[in-house]
């Protein structure tokens, strides 16, 4: 009796007890609400330190707020979600210390188009001072990581659930990780994955297609410190692969379903080319343009192809090698190809004070979007056309939407 005038007395206590018993009952569903947001570490860039790892959960709930989960933490007592695909983001070599700039923005883009545990590996100290020291770390830090999914797959997530995104020299990492686990998780996405040390490695060394079920790669930086050779099943070399349009931060348009590829029958080592605008959001329609010469000329051949919309403006030119009858090239441009109106034909001569070129050439315009297929198919103008030189010859385009 004494105990409950005390409580009577004491409200805030009560309610503290009937808080407590409640999320003891909810378990993880509340749990969210209650832990403190985490960040990634910083170190000292002059004398570097151990690799100290650390793993933060983000989910759709709280897709800004990171739940630190330590090597040794029961992940039962987590807000992870055993039952949701699962995506572990590496990071790279960093040289001063500091967080990966690009990392909220990455996590905030996933969570913002899939409902899924978004794990980020924070290894910034075995990750900081000079670069080969770094590359004596992926080892360690690879069976760390191996040993954090092996909790998950005791918990019962599948193995095919888990896709691994690395960038630079965390794509290595991701590549290591996989083979630990005999290529049998579900997908690695290597985002500019590292050239110094890893060009000519061994398969065992660097990502290859062996270490997941699907492999891909993203190449952004391959004239400087991204690696010029294929590692996965599907390589895109944007840009060629080398210097990008605008400096883009970073490129997330891989990540989506297999990139659009059947994961029955995987093909290897192909090398995918694509573009990309100088300008946010930097994702460009791709279209396969061509010009076919009436006759064949004894000169090379240049066409300057535009493409007008309502409000944009891309151009591209041809060349069709002496001796040859068709021109192709690939044209990116910011609407479909059913949304642009008309495209701007002219012939560029190649005049030399000892040898004047023809005043024009006779030919057929066709264009496609890409990739093709069924329900996309080369569209001509049905007419052949005249090109006078350095003659801008509009048309109106009516290709039809798919």
């Amino acid at each position: 009796m004494k105990m409950v005038e005390d409580l009577k007395r004491k409200p805030l206590f009560v309610l503290a007890v009937i808080l407590l018993l409640s999320s003891a009952q909810a378990g993880n569903a509340n749990r969210t609400s209650w832990h403190q947001c985490a960040d990634f570490q910083t170190a000292n860039f002059l004398h570097g330190s151990k690799l100290n790892v650390q793993f933060l959960l983000f989910t759709s709930s709280n897709p800004s707020c990171g739940e630190l989960i330590l090597a040794d933490d029961d992940i039962e007592d987590t807000s992870f979600n055993s039952s949701l695909e699962t995506k572990i983001i590496i990071h790279g070599f960093r040289a001063l210390g500091t967080k990966p700039s690009w990392i909220e923005g990455l996590v905030r883009a996933i969570l913002h188009t899939s409902h899924v545990n978004v794990i980020a590996v924070d290894w910034v100290h075995g990750s900081t001072g000079a670069y080969h020291s770094a590359v004596d770390n992926v080892t360690q830090l690879a069976l760390s990581i191996s040993h954090f999914i092996s909790k998950l797959l005791a918990l019962g997530v599948s193995g095919t659930s888990i896709h691994i995104i690395g960038v630079s020299l965390g794509a290595h990492v991701a590549g290591l990780v996989g083979h630990f686990h005999s290529g049998q998780l579900g997908r690695i996405t290597g985002l500019d994955p590292a050239g110094p040390k890893y060009t000519r490695a061994s398969l065992e060394e660097r990502l290859d297609p062996g270490d997941a079920l699907f492999v891909e790669a993203i190449h952004t930086d391959a004239d400087n410190f991204g690696i010029r050779i294929p590692v996965g099943h599907i390589d895109y070399f944007v840009n060629g692969g080398k210097d990008q349009p605008g400096c883009p931060r970073f490129i997330s348009a891989g990540l989506l379903e297999q990139a659009g590829v059947s994961m029955r029958r995987l093909p290897k080592e192909v090398i995918v080319y694509l573009m990309t605008s100088p300008s946010a959001p930097f994702c460009v329609h791709h279209s396969l343009v061509e010009f076919r010469l009436q006759k064949k000329r004894n000169v090379v051949t240049s066409i300057e192809i535009t493409f007008y919309s309502n409000s944009t403006k891309d151009t591209a030119k041809i060349t069709i090698p002496q001796q040859e009858e068709v021109g192709k090239r690939l044209l990116a441009h910011k609407v479909p190809l059913c949304e642009i109106n008309i495209v701007m034909l002219k012939y560029l001569p190649k005049n030399r004070f000892w040898r004047k070129d023809e005043s024009h050439i006779v030919g057929k315009f066709c264009a496609a979007p890409l990739p093709l297929n069924k329900n996309r198919t080369m569209f001509c103008l049905p007419w052949n056309i005249t090109l006078y030189g350095n003659t801008d010859v509009s048309y109106q385009l009516s290709a039809a939407c798919a």
